[in-house]
């Protein structure tokens, strides 16, 4: 069928309402469009900070939709994919567009460690997680490295053995577990840059319909792959009251009891990324470049605004999850946020949940300001 999608038309598979997917063939995923609306959002406001970037690899292309609509927006394009059904869909719709761009039958690693192959932007999206192309990426993307996990189980710890499989981290299935997942990739993806001298910095991340999504800024200089290390550490999180705490550093050293209830039953979480996951000022940027003939529009900018509002505390609180523990009923957010303020607390909403909330204080301080 043929699907219209930010001012381009393309050929995708299946029947329309079929949802996510496709039968057998080439996969299409009707529910990425946030991601893909906020991609060229995220481009564009991009080749503005870096106006030499130019040269876009969509790593793995399926229909080409996004590699197609990236070549829409004026970038020298490159769509690779494996499977030969995908690279003669993609080649037709660069043409059904009238648009240039180079299709390629190839394994994204394998043409990222060709000599000389280097790409200003490298996007990868792939079924599961991107742990296997990443190296490849890092050692050769030049500005920018857009990555989509989807294997969102393993890296929240819901499948925990997985996720440490895959990433080389302890992930937590807590309440904040859409977070978790979006610092152990961003930890691992920052570990993985680093082997190649390469520094990261996430200036626009979010977790959407089941994925992750983040784009790194990188430099190229050791000392600033350093500093990304230094941005590593172990959130501590107590089962039995959900205080946690935060260190900076590769080795754990959870305390043996919670500092707020005295329980026992504190987790380590990491190594963790436990800087901030977006640059304010870019993800205003990206806001300005949402347009109107984009399906998610509304939904993109109500998120990007979030996304800039967040503080950058490496953990969130869920509001109704706390008077639950507290035995008594919730108020409303915005009255409960003003007394975190009234209180001499920084506090904004997070773009996890309606009730989720980020606050510079700790457990006790909330409580303190809401109870007392």
């Amino acid at each position: 069928m043929l699907v219209e999608e930010g001012g381009v038309t393309v050929e995708v598979p299946g029947e329309a309402g079929g949802g996510e997917g496709a039968g057998d063939g080439v996969f299409f995923n009707p529910t990425q469009e946030l991601n893909r609306d906020l991609t060229v959002a995220a481009l564009s406001a991009y080749r503005e900070r870096e106006p030499r970037a130019e040269t876009y690899l969509d790593a793995m292309a399926a229909s080409g939709i996004r590699g197609v609509r990236a070549a829409n927006n004026d970038w020298t394009t490159t769509l690779a994919d494996l499977d030969p059904d995908s690279v003669e869909l993609a080649r037709a719709n660069l043409a059904r567009n009238d648009l240039d761009g180079e299709v390629v039958q190839r394994n994204v690693n394998s043409l990222l460690h060709e000599d000389g192959q280097f790409f200003d932007v490298v996007d990868l999206d792939p079924f599961g997680s991107p742990i296997p192309f990443a190296d490849a990426a890092f050692a050769n993307a030049r500005n920018l490295v857009c990555v989509t996990a989807t294997d969102t189980a393993p890296l929240c710890g819901a499948h925990f053995e997985s996720g440490v499989r895959k990433y080389s981290a302890v992930p937590r299935n807590t309440e904040y577990h859409a977070e978790m997942g979006l610092r152990v990739l961003l930890s691992a993806l920052a570990r993985t840059a680093a082997r190649y001298d390469v520094g990261v910095t996430p200036i626009l991340s979010h977790v959407s319909d089941h994925y992750v999504r983040t784009y790194l800024d990188l430099s190229h200089t050791a000392t600033d792959a350093n500093e990304a290390i230094d941005e590593l550490g172990y959130v501590y999180h107590c089962q039995e009251c959900l205080h946690r705490e935060h260190e900076y550093g590769l080795i754990a050293d959870a305390p043996e009891t919670c500092a707020h209830c005295g329980g026992t039953q504190v987790l380590p979480a990491g190594p963790l990324w436990l800087g901030p996951a977006h640059d304010r000022e870019f993800v205003a940027e990206v806001r300005e470049h949402v347009t109107d003939y984009m399906g998610t529009a509304k939904r993109a900018r109500k998120l990007l605004d979030t996304v800039a509002g967040e503080l950058h505390e490496p953990t969130h609180f869920d509001q109704h999850r706390l008077y639950k523990q507290w035995g008594e009923p919730a108020v409303g957010m915005d009255e409960f946020l003003s007394e975190l303020r009234d209180a001499g607390l920084a506090a904004s909403r997070t773009q996890y949940g309606g009730t989720t909330f980020k606050t510079d204080g700790s457990l006790a301080d909330v409580e303190a300001a809401v109870r007392e």
